[in-house]
């Protein structure tokens, strides 16, 4: 294919309804339907109502990508979707969307790894990719440290959480604080008037045999429980909950732990480039702390603007046209919906 590839891509691992159409790395259109009000009075994804939500919007999210872009469906080369992982069901949705367009249109389908997506979105705005390229991917189900040669088909795997993911973490500790759901933005919000330097929460895995065990992984589930526990002993007490200063000190402690790993994961492989990817790279300090340890360490940051980390369609089209564009075969018409696909399966 000569021209710049039109593709598709369809996101649905979640409680987004994400269409986003990419000529080559261009993006033309951002489409997302977001579900999460519906979940906020659960406190969480509830998977069968994020399941019903993407069946609903996902005819009209296409149209109105496919407006905003400016095309006609016809004038598609490939379609892109998340395989994997994520909600089975939800998963299952955007699947079936993509073959049903891969059929009737007569076009390429390529089945893709929602982690890979996260790492391809960041070309729509800062151009291609160095390789290699070191990736921190944090969301609400992932902390993940990658090393990323090619991202259309060698990423490999250097650390992950090992029970909560930061974004969860979030999510539990806005509970405890009587902030809405989804907490990594109240808490963000937050923590901007309190004093990070408040209360000395732990640093899961960066000490002793832990850190020698897990020198690139993550660990959140303690952090958490210490903050329940702190919170809970003021309460007990009598005394009033200083909310901000938890915000703040709790947030310090994910982002020290989240860059410190990253960067000496950078220095340990000889990378000179670290990427944020996932909806907690929008976090205010996450950001400037990794700016501030890379630009320390010699290392370029690129990071996407806040509303191409958290999930959406335009991440897995640009996957998805690095694939057309690198000649990657496309994924066959009975590709599934793998819940628990691991990022070295860049497509299926």
């Amino acid at each position: 294919m000569k021209h710049e590839p039109l593709v598709l891509g369809l996101e649905t691992s979640c409680d987004e309804t994400g269409v986003g159409i990419v000529r080559g790395i261009t993006l033309l259109a951002d489409a997302v339907a977001s579900s999460v009000d519906e979940h906020a009075r659960f406190g969480g994804v509830v998977p069968e109502v994020a399941s019903r939500a993407h069946l609903q919007a996902m005819l009209p999210t296409i149209d109105r990508a496919c407006q905003e872009a400016g095309i006609e469906l016809r004038d598609l080369d490939a379609i892109a979707v998340t395989a994997g992982p994520g909600l089975a069901g939800a998963l299952l949705v955007g699947v079936a969307a993509a073959k049903a367009l891969s059929l009737s249109l007569g076009i390429p389908l390529y089945g893709v790894n929602h982690l890979g997506a996260h790492v391809s979105v960041d070309v729509l705005e800062h151009g291609p990719l160095p390789e290699p390229t070191m990736a921190l991917l944090v969301s609400g189900g992932h902390s993940n440290l990658l090393l990323v040669p090619d991202v259309t088909h060698d990423i490999r795997s250097l650390g992950s959480t090992i029970d909560d993911a930061a974004g969860e973490a979030f999510d539990k500790v806005a509970r405890v604080l009587g902030l809405p759901f989804p907490g990594g933005p109240h808490i963000d919000r937050v923590a901007k008037g309190g004093n990070r330097k408040a209360i000395t929460f732990p640093r899961g895995l960066t000490a002793g045999k832990d850190m020698e065990r897990h020198e690139f992984d993550y660990s959140f589930s303690g952090l958490k429980t210490s903050v329940a526990r702190w919170v809970q002993a003021k309460e007990a007490a009598g005394e009033a909950v200083p909310v901000a200063d938890v915000a703040a000190s709790f947030q310090e402690a994910v982002v020290d732990v989240l860059t410190r790993k990253a960067v000496k994961a950078c220095q340990a492989n000889g990378v000179d480039h670290l990427l944020l990817g996932g909806g907690v790279a929008a976090n205010s300090r996450l950001r400037a702390l990794a700016q501030s340890r890379c630009d320390s360490a010699s290392i370029t940051m690129r990071v996407p603007r806040p509303a191409l980390c958290t999930d959406n369609g335009a991440m897995v089209a640009a996957l998805g046209s690095l694939m057309v564009a690198g000649g990657r075969e496309p994924s066959a018409l009975n590709l599934p919906a793998a819940s628990s696909q691991p990022v070295e399966l860049v497509q299926v």
